[in-house]
């Protein structure tokens, strides 16, 4: 099991690393981060960042424990604060996230922008704003599970693809 406050990849791991990138760690980028740890639990090093700090965010806790996964001990922090700086593959999940990563000396096998909806900005009541996170919960599920298959088995460890 992969701890989620981790932030350090190990220079001799052997399955593939992801690191999901958004504005601030608090919403898009942890979520997708704990599906994919959900989906391939040991055939992938997943991380998450932002571009800027962010807060703890308690809808993502709540829609994330209704599939069972515990977001408790997930603390937003920035791109600056990763320890590792070479991965197979980088998805970035918000607007700015793409032109961060690009400042960033960062090496990747390959890089995906998904353009996914940012939660945060939805209105209403309790209920309303809990669907808005659910949807994003399940936009995340979809494509982590038909797109990462593919690049890891293609992707080779500390940033190359076979092809």
């Amino acid at each position: 099991m992969q701890p989620y406050a981790d932030r350090s990849i190990s220079i001799a791991h052997k399955q593939p690393s992801v690191l999901f990138v958004c504005s601030m760690n608090s919403v898009r980028s942890p979520m997708a981060a704990a599906l994919a740890r959900k989906y391939f639990p040991s055939e992938l090093i997943a991380r998450s960042a932002g571009v800027r700090s962010g807060q703890v965010d308690r809808f993502v806790h709540d829609v994330m424990e209704e599939i069972g996964i515990d977001m408790s001990v997930h603390t937003p922090h920035t791109m600056d604060e990763l320890v590792a700086t070479s991965f197979d593959l980088i998805v970035t999940l918000s607007e700015e996230a793409p032109a961060a990563v690009d400042a960033k000396d960062y090496e990747a096998g390959a890089r995906l922008h998904w353009d996914v909806a940012d939660p945060t900005l939805e209105e209403g009541n309790r209920e309303q704003r809990l669907d808005a996170y659910r949807a994003l919960r399940e936009d995340l599920s979809k494509r982590i599970k038909a797109e990462l298959p593919a690049i890891l088995t293609d992707a080779q460890p500390n940033g190359s693809q076979t092809h």
